[in-house]
């Protein structure tokens, strides 16, 4: 396997990075949320939303990424929240 085929989709394009989908826009704003404490909800539940909304994302890349490299980036983000949730 060429090693420039890790980052391409199935036409040849650049697959490494692409705009937020929704699930890391709430991921992104239950962290703002969290570091600028401009809420009315807790810490522990703008975690469980933020944690929650990356096991979406991550699920969702490794089912349906563009490249190779973004599925296993999808794998290793799984793997490392549902860790971080067991442990």
């Amino acid at each position: 396997m060429n090693p420039t085929s890790w980052v391409r989709d199935r036409h040849g394009r650049l697959a490494v990075a692409q705009w937020p989908n929704a699930a890391l826009w709430v991921w992104l704003a239950a962290r703002v949320l969290g570091w600028a404490d401009l809420t009315l909800l807790d810490e522990q539940t703008l975690r469980g939303i933020g944690t929650g909304a990356l096991l979406v994302w991550a699920l969702d890349e490794v089912l349906r990424g563009a490249s190779p490299f973004r599925r296993v980036l999808g794998v290793v983000v799984l793997g490392g929240q549902l860790w971080a949730l067991f442990v």
